[in-house]
Order: structure tokens, then C-alpha cells, then sequence
């Protein structure tokens, strides 16, 4: 598998990148998660139902996340997706330095468990995320995750 870094020698016609903003408010949300949805489709990128669907809750959560924990100080958030012949890998950016931390299970708390869910849904596609800190202090959150399943 080539990583989501790498330069292919050929070009699938469904590949590229794709960038847009939100506002940092709760519509936001389904919105962007329905803006990924609909990028997927037309480009027909050939990614199997499990990893699509695992990649829309990722969408969500990443989201969620700067909406909830970073439109203090970013009241805008950066949306990308990059799409490879054998990958798709999709990121949020928002302006606040904050580096969230992924909680581990806890049944005491309501919420709190984007960032674990999301590491969880990437692992078991065979993905990988991360987060990293931008020039200007603030941060990109991602995951990348294979088209078809690695097992």
C-alpha cells in the first residue's frame, strides 16, 4: 500500500485533494460529514461500505471535536481530503494550540470519547492517525485509512 505521502506512478481518476472551511457550530457537522459523503460518490472512489462508513463517524467526531473544543480561539475549521489509488485520508484544522489527548473507557463520563473512537475505528480499518501542529499554533487532526480491507 502506498502511504498517503507517496506519489503514485499512476493516477486513478478518482484521486486528489479536496479542501473547504466550516464555520466552528454544531451544523457544521453534518454538513461536513455529508460534504465527504457526496465527494466519495462522485468521484466513485471504489473504497468498501465498512471503511466509508467508519470514515463518516471519523469525519463526525473530528469535527465535533473543533466545534466543541476549539471555536473559542478558531471560530473557522479546515476540512481536507485526500484521496490515493489505494487510500483516503481526511483532516481537520482549526486555529486553537490545544493538542487533545485520546481518553481511555471511562462509564462515568458522558462524553469525552471522539478522539479514542476515532484511533479505534482507524486501527481496526489498518489506518493510522495522528495529530500535528501547524505553523500558525494550531493543529491538524487526521486519519488515514486504506480503500479495501487489510485482513
Amino acid at each position: 500500500m502506498e502511504s498517503p505521502g507517496s506519489v503514485p506512478a499512476h493516477t486513478a481518476s478518482y484521486e486528489g485533494v479536496w479542501c473547504f472551511t466550516a464555520p466552528a457550530v454544531d451544523v457544521s457537522v453534518p454538513r461536513a460529514r455529508h460534504a465527504v459523503r457526496d465527494l466519495v460518490n462522485r468521484q466513485g472512489v471504489p473504497v468498501e461500505d465498512d471503511i466509508f462508513q467508519g470514515l463518516l463517524l471519523i469525519v463526525s467526531e473530528l469535527v465535533t471535536n473543533a466545534v466543541k473544543h476549539a471555536a473559542l480561539l478558531s471560530p473557522e475549521l479546515a476540512v481536507e481530503v485526500a484521496i490515493g489509488a489505494e487510500w483516503i485520508r481526511v483532516s481537520v484544522e482549526d486555529n486553537h494550540p490545544y493538542r487533545p489527548i485520546a481518553l481511555e473507557t471511562d462509564s462515568a463520563q458522558t462524553g469525552g470519547r471522539g478522539l479514542l473512537l476515532v484511533r479505534e475505528v482507524t486501527a481496526e480499518a489498518g489506518g493510522t492517525c495522528d495529530v500535528e501542529h501547524t505553523a500558525g499554533g494550531g493543529k491538524i487532526i487526521w486519519a488515514a485509512l486504506p480503500l479495501k480491507t487489510q485482513f
